[in-house]
């Protein structure tokens, strides 16, 4: 709006928010046989208050194990009747290309449209693609994609009617457990430039959330917010303002991490905990009556192992060896924020003693709750192993994770007498 505009308008001091677009699509496919499937797929839209959609049936056929075919017939009450045949075929192991054919009816006739892409494997991870589009807009567009473990890079060059432009792309992965990724982007055409930079994580087992900045000329700033769930995408573009303002910019950057952050901390993460525990605590139900079965097995393979564990430690006290002290398995809380929850652990004294060896203990990266006398405690849980040992007369202690390998005794393991 123009700065008079704004004198007339009362609580004008207020930015103006307002819908103008919406749009919902669906898809579903079906196996009709081995070889055909049927996919059905919809869309509709609004804008401004005027709206519209379509709908398209398409038939898939795998005609060799180099390619397939596609036949599409779509209508909609903004366009006019769709015919469209699409086909796919591998030339080389490296290479292939695809071809799609279009008529689209409409009141000013039927209008034509070609697209076809070859693609080539350059690497083990880049690829190379060439696509020719006539027809309904019509262009020349290459690019190469390379894409790792740790990173995505995409080149691009169009030259093409209404729009020509290079585009270069940047995505960085982390190893972390929540899949983070950051990214940036730079196109510059016909139309202008547009800068983006964004991020997206992993917020639960199923759900991705990403946000993206978009500025540019004369396209404004504008935030973009994304949300994967399963096989479903959600979408939310925002146009904050036509124009290249800085605090634009700083609230379309700050304000996403500052909500998100807020919102991992006191909604995501105590709605994740209290999942887990429900899901363990449903795991322990289901589970009791095999816990206890376990228990059982283990109890009387320790009284089984009395005798042998006698002779293993008066043998192990002669030649000043290796003796197990105490040994407990299970869940250890150290945490003083948790100190309420109840600690979980059994003792695994005798079956530790049983399994030494010429003075050593050598234990594999598997889970200890298979080792004879074991038994889980705490399915489902993080489990440690906490040994205290004596060798050569002077104490020893080493805490292991439950799928660790383990080695006894080690110089490492002692406990320094001054503390």
């Amino acid at each position: 709006r123009y700065d008079e505009e704004y004198e007339d308008v009362p609580g004008s001091s207020f930015p103006q928010i307002e819908i103008n677009k919406m749009h919902i699509s669906q898809s579903i496919e079906a196996p009709l046989t081995a070889t055909d499937t049927a996919i059905l797929s919809g869309n509709l839209s609004t804008q401004n208050g005027n709206g519209g959609g379509s709908i398209n049936v398409a038939l898939r056929r795998v005609t060799s194990a180099k390619g397939w075919g596609e036949l599409e017939f779509g209508a909609g009450d903004l366009q006019g009747p769709l015919f469209g045949l699409k086909i796919f075929r591998n030339l080389t192991p490296r290479c292939f290309i695809t071809t799609n054919c279009a008529l689209q009816f409409s009141s000013r006739g039927i209008r034509p449209g070609l697209t076809t892409v070859l693609a080539r494997n350059l690497d083990k991870n880049t690829m190379g693609y060439l696509q020719w589009r006539w027809g309904i807009q019509s262009a020349m567009n290459t690019s190469i994609v390379r894409d790792t473990k740790t990173s995505h890079f995409t080149v691009a060059l169009q030259l093409g009617i209404p729009h020509s432009f290079m585009m270069v792309s940047y995505q960085h992965k982390f190893q972390d457990e929540d899949q983070t990724r950051v990214k940036g982007s730079l196109k510059a055409g016909f139309f202008g430039t547009i800068v983006e930079y964004g991020a997206e994580r992993k917020i639960s087992r199923h759900s991705i959330l990403g946000a993206t900045v978009s500025v540019g000329v004369p396209q404004g700033v504008s935030l973009k917010i994304k949300l994967n769930r399963a096989s479903q995408t959600y979408f939310f573009p925002v146009h904050l303002t036509d124009q290249l303002l800085p605090s634009a910019v700083f609230y379309a950057t700050v304000g996403p991490l500052v909500i998100y952050f807020a919102m991992h901390r006191l909604i995501i993460k105590p709605y994740l905990r209290a999942q887990k525990e429900r899901e363990l605590e449903k795991q322990r139900e289901n589970t009791a009556s095999d816990i206890l079965q376990k228990k059982q097995e283990a109890e009387a393979a320790v009284r089984l192992m009395q005798e042998s564990v006698r002779r293993i430690i008066e043998a192990e006290e002669a030649r000043m060896g290796l003796i197990v002290v105490n040994a407990w398995y299970g869940k250890f809380v150290n945490d003083n924020s948790r100190k309420n929850e109840k600690v979980k652990v059994i003792d695994v004294t005798v079956p530790l003693q049983c399994l030494v060896k010429d003075s050593k203990l050598i234990l594999t990266e598997a889970s200890k709750a298979g080792l004879p006398g074991f038994y889980d405690p705490c399915v489902g849980e993080e489990k440690s192993l906490k040994v205290l040992y004596q060798f050569r007369g002077v104490l020893h202690q080493v805490m292991s994770a439950d799928n660790e390998a383990l080695r006894i005794p080690k110089q490492s393991h002692r406990i320094d007498a001054d503390g």
